[in-house]
């Protein structure tokens, strides 16, 4: 882990729970000894001594706060059409690591409407991948309730549909690029497709498709 999370840095803080949990019987931290915090808001490190630390709490006093960025280099803005949330939740972490900035789920048409994805789950994932990778800001998550309306707040996306166009590397976007269902998109939605790209690939799952094109881009 780079960090741990905390959101509002202070000059002393007391951790409990499962940060407690982590400093106490994963890292074994000790009185005196220093821990990093980020609160994923702005770009600094913030640096605390243990000034003490029991079975139930650990006290944390600031020693130090260092501007140290460490976000992605490009803006890669995702709209993706819901799919079952376990999987979602699975391909998270990986989009997390690799950069993506935003993601914009969509009930499309052939999303199951069953489905609902939980914000708060979504962001702790966030943050313990964002731990674990060092990455200093949070990915921006957006729920739509429908594909229309995904074409009307986002008219220059770009599809990533089978007859698009083959895309190249290195190539970049200043738009987002609009991910399917495990369906497929409906014939209604592909009427507001005016830029269409593909992946040189056999027929992808959603989930896979999303981390494809990301890597394409990103990597």
């Amino acid at each position: 882990m780079q960090f741990l999370y905390h959101p509002n840095p202070s000059s002393q803080i007391i951790l409990t729970g499962d940060e407690h949990k982590y400093l106490f019987k994963v890292r074994r931290i000790k009185k005196n000894e220093k821990i990093n915090i980020r609160n994923l808001k702005d770009d600094f490190i913030y640096v605390y001594e243990i000034i003490d630390i029991n079975k139930k709490e650990a006290v944390l006093k600031l020693t130090d706060k260092i501007l140290r960025p460490n976000k992605p280099s490009a803006f890669f803005h995702l709209g993706w059409c819901i799919i079952d949330p376990k999987n979602i939740e699975k391909t998270l972490p990986a989009l997390n690591e690799m950069g993506v900035s935003k993601i914009t789920f969509v009930y499309c048409d052939y999303s199951q409407k069953n489905f609902k994805l939980k914000l708060d789950r979504l962001t702790k994932i966030l943050i313990n991948s964002s731990q674990q990778c060092g990455r200093s800001d949070l990915m921006e998550i957006e729920i739509l309730n429908s594909s229309k309306e995904f074409f009307e707040k986002y008219p220059n996306f770009v599809a990533l549909d089978f007859d698009g166009k083959l895309i190249k590397c290195p190539e970049t976007f200043n738009k987002p690029v609009f991910i399917g269902p495990e369906g497929g998109f409906s014939e209604e939605e592909r009427k507001f497709f005016k830029e269409k790209i593909r992946l040189k690939a056999f027929i992808l799952r959603s989930e896979t498709a999303a981390c494809a094109i990301t890597s394409k881009i990103l990597l």
